[in-house]
């Protein structure tokens, strides 16, 4: 199990994952630009797809394909008549299905299912859009950054990953215009159990589904209920209602709290939830806001140096109520620990080894509110009332 924080290296290491697959490449995509390039040279994604179909790899993507009433919130790949005719003209070998959402729901689960059953097969779990974000570099130098994270997993919980696809790709099956190639074929099966232990830590998948199923949301509270010295999020969004509750309580029992959010949200009027967290003296709110603006996109939270959230589902009412998303969450003290020094080097320009994670906290929140006066150490800065 191994975060892989911003868009090169996630992107880099999927990419020797994928070149290095023996049987299959399944992923689920969100938002995509067919022309954007992955790194290291490997191509744009749809040149790695044809590239391991080509080796006669089971490859299959599964894309979102918005309603009206959805449309608009990003680059889609949405099987239109020119979708399908880039395919035939790429002569694309891979498999597809177009999959809809009810209403103004979207299927935004981010994933790369590597040997799907096999002895090597692998994970990998975040919110990295096929877009832009691919492009993302640490410490973010240059324009038109995001920061974001993936997290490769293996072992027994790669398997809820293999049962999630093939739940979708089998209910996907039905949409008209719907598959590429066109023609029906058999249900893909189910996976029969679970693989083999590999490594040392506790990691659980969860998702959320439009038909209600909100594990997600349900490991977020108890997360963050259990939590006794800090709590750490990064997220598109500010805390929904639902989260916001749950941190109010953190913060009455003393837990330090701090958010990382889009810079941009400190120029609108904060809801009231939002707003009540941030009077709060043990809540630190804050953006990037260096030289070049930086957008977070990332979706994690770490929790008492000790468990940790990565995936797609963003703290709004969209991904936790609506949306279809996918998690996974681990507990791996070493790890965790690793993945906090990583992201706060990388947000304040210091190394917080030496400090436990109330400290490197206070040294977050003391940094953003310099940055937000006018300093300049690293590219935190605190936002809010």
């Amino acid at each position: 199990m191994v975060p892989l924080i911003d868009g090169v290296p996630a992107f880099r290491r999927i990419g020797a994952a994928v070149a290095a697959a023996r049987r299959s490449v399944w992923i689920t995509v969100a938002f995509v630009d067919p022309d954007r390039a992955m790194p290291d040279g490997q191509g744009s994604v749809f040149d790695v797809l044809d590239r391991a179909a080509a080796r006669g790899l089971d490859v299959r993507v599964l894309f979102w394909r918005p309603n009206p009433e959805s449309a608009g919130f990003g680059q889609v790949f949405a099987g239109t008549r020119a979708d399908r005719a880039l395919l035939r003209a790429r002569g694309s070998g891979w498999r597809a299905r177009w999959d809809r959402a009810p209403g103004r729901a979207c299927h935004h689960q981010k994933s790369w299912l590597v040997d799907a059953g096999q002895a090597g097969e692998r994970a990998f779990i975040g919110g990295i859009n096929l877009t832009a974000g691919l492009a993302g570099v640490p410490g973010h130098a240059g324009p038109g950054q995001v920061h974001d994270a993936y997290v490769e997993i293996a072992g027994p919980s790669a398997c809820d990953v293999h049962d999630n696809f093939v739940d979708r790709w089998n209910g996907a099956g039905s949409e008209p215009d719907g598959c590429w190639p066109d023609g029906g074929e058999p249900p893909m099966a189910l996976p029969v159990g679970p693989g083999a232990v590999r490594g040392d830590a506790v990691v659980q998948v969860q998702r959320s589904l439009p038909d209600g199923e909100r594990t997600i949301l349900d490991q977020y509270r108890l997360a963050i209920a259990a939590a006794r010295r800090t709590i750490y999020i990064e997220n598109q969004a500010p805390p929904a209602a639902a989260i916001a509750e749950a941190l109010a309580a953190a913060l009455a029992r003393g837990v330090a709290v701090a958010a990382l959010v889009p810079a941009a949200i400190g120029h609108v009027p904060l809801p009231n939830h939002l707003a009540t967290l941030c009077r709060h003296p043990g809540f630190t709110l804050a953006g990037l806001a260096g030289p070049e603006p930086v957008h977070v996109h990332a979706k994690l939270m770490l929790v008492d140096d000790g468990w940790a959230t990565i995936g797609s589902s963003n703290l709004h009412e969209h991904s936790l109520f609506r949306n279809s998303e996918l998690n996974a969450s681990f507990r791996d003290p070493q790890v965790v620990r690793r993945l906090l020094r990583d992201l706060l080097a990388e947000h304040l320009d210091t190394d917080t080894a030496d400090v436990d994670d109330r400290a490197a906290l206070a040294l977050f929140r003391r940094i953003a509110d310099a940055n937000r006066r006018g300093c300049r150490q690293g590219a935190a800065v605190r936002i809010g009332p």
